[in-house]
């Protein structure tokens, strides 16, 4: 395994300002890993009956690690785990609880307290450029094998990845939702998968899935909770020749990506799709609280990421595998035409120093890499 310097800092700054941090990611994202590696904390899995007796009495528990740190791992597996935690937030500030889960907290059917307030939340998502260059491993590489830790090191199979599948709907989906058909649910995201990054019609999953339209937003919705599929919805100021309602689905990760899409060698536009989805990843992680949308005009002409910013000019992303100038940016000439405000950035994989280019008269399109995209997304 490697070092993830970029989040244990991040679970320690949340503890500075709560005593209760709720780390939330995908299965097998490295919760465990990541938890253990924490300095000074007893570490308790609530898959164990042991531990599940031992935290059956709250108040003895949360006496006995005052002052202390410890991570309760897999916390969901608990008969009323939000009583423990908030037990825990209200009379014992002195000790720092972490708590791990697969799910946005306060949206499972298992938890009957959002502890909003009481709580910091962090998203482990999969592995970021920070955790690429930790592990040593190159950019291809981490784009094909995706970014759970151990798919990435040696390699996930699509059998593997499957049972990642088959292990989701089980601990996951099932415990926390209880959403019924199997075989419907495991289509729809196996789909998402196969045609993630794309314009999202939910009758384009229904017939296939075998439920109804409600049933598909249902299912979408637990994706979204559970952080294995994310919703960019357009940006649009109402015109009429703007898309305004059909957002875009992106899943979890490259691998799986790549995997349920079926390809084997990787072409440069197999990477382009791939290197999207790892902004994206990027934007989640590092780019602080923001708001990502899309824009599509009705001629199709697109700009992959819009970051709005209230009272600010939109700041428009588009993502390309390499800059060796015959990137298409006819969306984004589009999108400054009628947006001509703002800055507008190509984020590529191989530009080092920033540079610029025109990409109308008198507007201009700013190449940069992908920290100097944060740096842009977060001044």
């Amino acid at each position: 395994m490697f070092d993830r310097p970029f989040w244990t800092s991040r679970i320690e700054q949340a503890w500075e300002r709560r005593s209760l941090v709720w780390l939330v990611g995908v299965r097998r994202s490295g919760k465990t890993v990541l938890s253990r590696a924490l300095d000074d904390v007893e570490y308790l899995d609530c898959e164990l009956p042991s531990v599940r007796r031992l935290l059956a009495d709250p108040e003895s528990f949360l006496r006995s690690v005052r002052g202390k740190r410890v991570v309760l791992d897999e916390v969901h597996r608990l008969p009323d785990p939000s009583e423990l935690l908030k037990i825990a937030a209200d009379h014992f500030p002195t000790a720092r609880v972490l708590a791990t889960g697969s799910s946005t907290l306060q949206a499972t059917a298992k938890f009957r307290d959002s502890l909003s307030g009481r709580k910091e939340e962090v998203w482990l998502t999969p592995m970021i450029e920070l955790d690429r260059r930790s592990s040593g491993g190159d950019l291809p590489a981490r784009l094909e094998r995706g970014g759970l830790p151990a798919f990435f090191l040696r390699g996930g199979s699509e059998q593997e990845m499957q049972e990642w599948l088959d292990a989701y709907w089980a601990r996951d989906v099932q415990e926390l939702f209880r959403l019924e058909r199997r075989s419907s649910f495991v289509r729809f995201v196996e789909l998402i998968l196969a045609r993630s990054g794309g314009i999202f019609e939910a009758t384009a999953f229904a017939g296939p899935s075998e439920v109804s339209r409600q049933t598909i937003a249902n299912y979408l919705s637990a994706l979204e909770i559970t952080k294995v599929a994310h919703v960019v919805r357009p940006f649009s100021t109402r015109r009429a020749t703007e898309i305004v309602h059909a957002p875009k689905v992106y899943a979890f990760d490259t691998g799986f990506v790549k995997t349920f899409r079926g390809w084997g060698e990787m072409r440069d536009e197999d990477l382009g799709v791939l290197w999207e989805h790892y902004v994206l990843n990027e934007l989640h992680a590092r780019g602080g609280v923001i708001d990502i949308r899309h824009w599509r005009s009705t001629k199709h002409q697109e700009v992959d990421f819009v970051i709005v910013r209230r009272g600010r000019p939109p700041l428009a992303v588009e993502c390309k595998w390499r800059a060796d100038g015959r990137e298409d940016l006819t969306g984004l000439k589009a999108f400054r035409r009628a947006y001509p405000k703002g800055e507008s950035l190509v984020v590529t994989s191989d530009v080092e120093r920033s540079f610029q280019r025109e990409l109308l008269p008198g507007v201009s399109v700013r190449y940069v890499s992908l920290e100097e995209m944060l740096r842009a997304v977060q001044s």
